[in-house]
């Protein structure tokens, strides 16, 4: 099979290809130039970022013969034997398939005689946290007193499972998860050097695909060639990737900014023909709105070389800021309840027609305004006979009842923790402007109320916002219900219901009848 893989072609050989990491090759490179080398290195991060690359160019400058430093010749012996994977003064150990402690003491029988090859004997040891105590008790006794000639390169994707006395004993480098534009860049790179041809908007989704690794990247961009017969096309790739994009989720936002239900559905329908994975579609959702929020903040900061830059602009002209916030986090809670609905199906369908009905009430008349007469069956003075588009004035509790259901699914969002959650919980929402808002706290809840607290809760209210927020508290009675009662309501229900789920169930009445048993009470808890 003369094909080598894009993730394999691709792996950098030098520390100057290595792409993302530079907090690490400039401390490697500044400690091989000065001559300042530790024993014993430890590679940390998630899979695919570059920790074993990483430990074999370290390998490559400490062994290259032109002699150490940052930039290896790459042409002498040891580096060709080095990137041919056949150095025979590198073992490499996968310690997943190595845990015994007979396999360790076996490995670093031989630390103590010089290298065959080279001049560093290098022991990379891969997945290192996957070594038993005893392996650990036998590699700390060397790492305590290691030969002059050898260099131990350790490389894990959970340090915490490393014993402290392990790690007290290495040079600790944590290798980040590759951005986003960084990972497409590299694939434009590696495209337009193999002479393949792609759409920008394809390669924007595998990106996000790869979640951070370059390794996973890769290798899905070799399925997208694969799959797109030599080219990389968007359609494809999500077709490949079961992705949805802007423009397939952007319908949904633009019915919801005109008030329109009939529409929202009928987009909703007319995606998951196409999508049918409902937690597919709320993601989709939920990044848009965070693009959307983006751009009201700072339109710079999206990226305008995206295919889709203009439709996000759009959307984020269209829809108020306080909207988006309340969208993001009504989606955000219907992903995460998503599992509980009756079907997935109807749980996004009942996310979406949330957002819609706790849109802001901007398009009623105001509450004052006098009722058509009911004794005469005749219009008011210059009232239309139509009803309004949006829910009428007269629905106060409907309304009031929305803006609880609001106020707690914004606390749900914020970052908040101790009292001024508390704080936050017991108190309902007054009114809301552009940079204030006004809560309403009950007179028994009063003792929550800090300067700590208060200050607190200002700080997540803006955070939440992105821009400063000016926040009130007012002393009364609240008249819609609170978060806190909201929970204690919620609660008080699920252990009603499964007490009676408990009591009616054969089983238990079989037994009552048969034995005179009776639930112990307080035994009964909901899932």
């Amino acid at each position: 099979m003369s094909y080598q893989v894009l993730a394999r072609k691709w792996r950098p050989r030098s520390f100057a290809e290595l792409v993302g990491q530079e907090h690490v090759v400039q401390a490697l490179a500044n400690a091989l130039e000065q001559g300042r080398l530790h024993h014993a290195y430890l590679f940390t991060g998630t899979r695919g970022v570059g920790k074993t690359t990483v430990a074999r160019i370290l390998a490559k400058a400490l062994n290259c013969e032109v002699g150490v430093g940052a930039e290896p010749c790459g042409e002498c012996g040891s580096c060709r034997e080095l990137d041919a994977g056949r150095f025979i003064d590198l073992i490499e150990v996968d310690a997943a398939s190595r845990t015994g402690v007979d396999d360790t003491r076996e490995l670093l029988d031989n630390v103590q005689y010089t290298p065959t090859r080279g001049r560093y004997k290098v022991y990379l040891i891969d997945e290192v946290h996957m070594f038993s105590k005893h392996s650990f008790n036998a590699l700390l006794k060397t790492l305590e007193e290691p030969p002059p000639h050898v260099v131990f390169l350790l490389a894990t994707t959970d340090p915490q499972k490393l014993l402290p006395t392990i790690l007290s004993r290495c040079l600790q480098f944590n290798l980040k998860r590759l951005p986003l534009a960084l990972i497409r860049d590299q694939f434009r790179r590696i495209l337009d050097d193999e002479g393949i041809a792609y759409e920008p908007a394809a390669l924007e989704h595998l990106a996000r695909a790869a979640d951070g690794s370059m390794r996973d990247g890769l290798s899905l961009l070799d399925q997208a060639i694969a799959f797109g017969a030599g080219k990389v096309a968007d359609a494809e790739v999500r077709a490949m990737l079961g992705d949805i994009g802007v423009d397939q989720a952007a319908p949904l936002l633009e019915a919801l900014a005109e008030g329109d239900a009939a529409a929202l559905l009928d987009a909703f329908a007319r995606l998951v023909e196409r999508a049918p994975d409902y937690a597919a579609v709320l993601e989709a959702l939920l990044r848009l709105l965070h693009r959307v929020a983006v751009v009201q903040v700072e339109p710079a900061a999206d990226d305008p070389e995206a295919g889709d830059h203009d439709l996000v602009a759009g959307l984020a002209a269209r829809l108020t800021p306080e909207d988006v916030q309340l969208y993001y986090q009504v989606a955000l809670l219907g992903r995460r309840d998503l599992d509980l609905a009756p079907d997935p199906r109807r749980g996004c369908e009942m996310t979406l027609l949330r957002m819609h009905a706790f849109r802001p009430d901007a398009g009623a008349p105001p509450a004052s305004a006098a009722p058509p007469s009911a004794a005469s069956g005749r219009e008011a003075p210059g009232r239309s006979a139509s009803p309004p588009a949006r829910r009428p004035a007269s629905a106060a509790a409907p309304r009031e009842a929305a803006a609880g259901d609001a106020w707690h699914a914004r606390v749900a969002g914020l970052q908040l923790g101790g009292m001024a959650r508390q704080l936050a919980n017991h108190c309902t929402l007054v009114r809301e402007e552009a940079d204030a808002v006004v809560l309403r706290l009950d007179p028994a809840s009063e003792q929550l109320r800090t300067e700590r607290t208060e200050g607190a809760l200002q700080k997540a209210l803006g955070d939440a916002a992105g821009h400063p927020v000016r926040l009130s508290i007012e002393v009364g009675a609240v008249a819609v219900e609170t978060p806190a009662a909201r929970e204690a309501r919620e609660s008080d229900e699920r252990q009603q219901a499964a007490e009676q789920s408990i009591a009616s169930d054969p089983h238990v009445q079989a037994l009552r009848d048969a034995f005179g048993a009776e639930v112990e009470p307080g035994s009964v808890r909901p899932r």
